[in-house]
């Protein structure tokens, strides 16, 4: 097995290019829906949520690739892309005026102490379901010279054609000889969802979900995914992930053997351990696979504000660490250190410095900062 190699930053244009969905996520904090009249507008997306933080706490050159509608909803969600400096290359879309194509919303509240965070989404006629292999010049944008190619799983499973075009990138991505990565995120609502309008019942969206994922992975050089995601999204065989601890990774670990037998090509997986026990009190770490060595994040008490968001700020981090050349166990830190302050903030993505994460990552506290 090859270890992981990680192009030189001379001569690219992009340090990471995503592909994914563009969504905006109306929040009314603490307030129960059927109760909110007021909501905070965050522009978010999985994939898009590591660019920009990769380009607003890392300082990491980064684009995406996604769906944009030409109505006013786009608008503001373009200049977000814009604010955040990540450059896009966009798959246009007229809007009808009535029904779309639209730019998706997700709903999510924060919920408060023993009262979960609510999620539910409007996916209804997206722009991004209708992206599909030919939507992008890839020959063309990877031409530019990019280091770092990201997908998901849950762009993935928004239509038959969007995991053919995750595919259809990631060959783009190996033959220019960047670095693959992709978040599981598996989420059988979505893919079943996808088969229903196939005319599939829901065993076979399970299985043809794992024979998609199966597929995708197979170009991929760092996964992201916690062991539930590796069983049920790839279906691999592993060890009852309710009968240990949220934080012990030897269920994890113990999986990694499957994968790299099944999947040869993948030189890393990592992801958080979380354990939740209230809305705003989460115990926190991570694990990282690497080259055939196993490291763990320390585990640190979190007093969380927003939740949504430290996935991807983890990976981030991770990836930051790595395009930068450093250690597999600080690139594992600075990871776990952005994914931990993300959650102190509201909104899917970056408010912090890179200076507030390397203190973090080396073991600083709270202590008011003069």
């Amino acid at each position: 097995m090859a270890n992981l190699t990680i192009p030189a930053a001379a001569g690219a244009t992009h340090d990471l290019l995503a592909l994914g969905a563009l969504v905006t996520r109306l929040d009314p904090g603490i307030i129960p829906f059927k109760e909110a009249d007021t909501y905070s507008l965050h522009v978010s997306g999985g994939e898009y949520n590591v660019a920009t933080n990769l380009s607003t706490c890392f300082g990491q050159r980064t684009a995406i690739a996604s769906a944009m509608v030409d109505y006013p909803i786009g608008k503001r969600i373009e200049y977000a892309v814009q604010k955040a400096g990540v450059t896009p290359y966009y798959k246009r879309f007229e809007h009808d005026g009535v029904r779309g194509p639209n730019m998706a919303i997700v709903w999510s509240d924060r919920g408060q102490g023993v009262r979960a965070p609510v999620v539910f989404y409007n996916r209804a006629n997206e722009a991004a379901q209708q992206l599909k292999a030919g939507s992008f010049d890839w020959d063309k944008i990877f031409s530019k010279g990019i280091r770092w190619f990201h997908s998901g799983g849950i762009f993935s499973a928004l239509s038959l054609t969007t995991s053919d075009l995750v595919i259809e990138a990631m060959q783009a991505a190996k033959k220019a000889g960047a670095v693959v990565s992709f978040d599981l995120n598996y989420r059988a609502k979505l893919w079943a969802i996808a088969a229903a309008e196939q005319g599939m019942t829901a065993a076979q969206a399970s299985e043809g979900a794992a024979k998609t994922l199966r597929k995708i992975v197979s170009y991929v050089d760092v996964l992201v995914g916690n062991e539930e995601d590796l069983q049920k999204g790839l279906g691999l065989k592993g060890q009852d992930v309710e009968s240990k601890g949220k934080l012990d990774p030897s269920s994890f670990f113990g999986m990694i053997e499957s994968v790299t037998k099944d999947f040869p090509n993948i030189k890393a997986v990592a992801t958080t351990l979380r354990e939740v026990h209230s809305t705003n009190r989460h115990s926190w770490s991570a694990v990282l696979w690497l080259d055939g060595k196993s490291y763990q994040a320390p585990t640190t008490e979190l007093d969380v504000y927003d939740r949504v968001g430290g996935g991807d700020g983890f990976a981030a981090g991770l990836f930051y660490g790595l395009l930068s050349g450093k250690s597999p166990e600080d690139s594992l830190r600075l990871g776990w250190a952005h994914g931990a302050l993300l959650t102190t903030t509201p909104g899917d993505t970056s408010m912090v410095s890179l200076d507030q994460v390397e203190a973090f990552a080396k073991g600083g506290s709270a202590r008011i900062q003069r």
